[in-house]
């Protein structure tokens, strides 16, 4: 009898498991990307990534000139691991997540805190690859403002 409620238990995790959408898995890499960071684990967040990833921010000079600033996802991986638990905390929510075979994006609103304290807010778009280890991010473009957040 233990081993039929066994082999059950087994059979309907593993159903549960093929039943989580792909949605379901980028988000998941992204969450886990944000959790990295505020728990300052530069080796989980290095995993969200794809081997030829690239990091940009759109900015605004003090001149008023749009500048986009690219940073290598190793500085960022770097910056994370020396931040330490609970100093970078990004929250975000998810806008739209769309996928097509291997590609996905997904537009994910933000507020971000440095050491409990608001920093500034703005939106990230992800593009995201399934390759065979799942979901990585390729490329992840992000706005930064202080005035006109949520």
């Amino acid at each position: 009898m233990k081993q039929y409620i066994l082999c059950l238990v087994m059979l309907c995790s593993s159903y549960a498991a093929s039943a989580q959408t792909a949605e379901d898995s980028i988000k998941a890499v992204i969450n886990t990307l944000f959790t990295a960071m505020k728990n300052g684990d530069g080796a989980l967040l290095q995993t969200t990534f794809a081997d030829s990833a690239i990091m940009q921010t759109i900015m605004v000079t003090k001149e008023g000139k749009t500048v986009i600033k690219t940073d290598p996802v190793s500085e960022f991986v770097n910056a994370v691991n020396k931040m330490g638990k609970d100093v970078g905390d990004e929250r975000i929510s998810f806008d739209v997540v769309k996928t097509d075979g291997k590609l996905a994006i997904a537009w994910t609103p933000y507020q971000f805190y440095y050491k409990g304290q608001f920093s500034h807010c703005g939106v990230n778009s992800f593009q995201l690859v399934k390759l065979e280890s799942g979901w990585k991010i390729q490329y992840i473009i992000d706005t930064r403002r202080r005035k006109g957040c949520i």
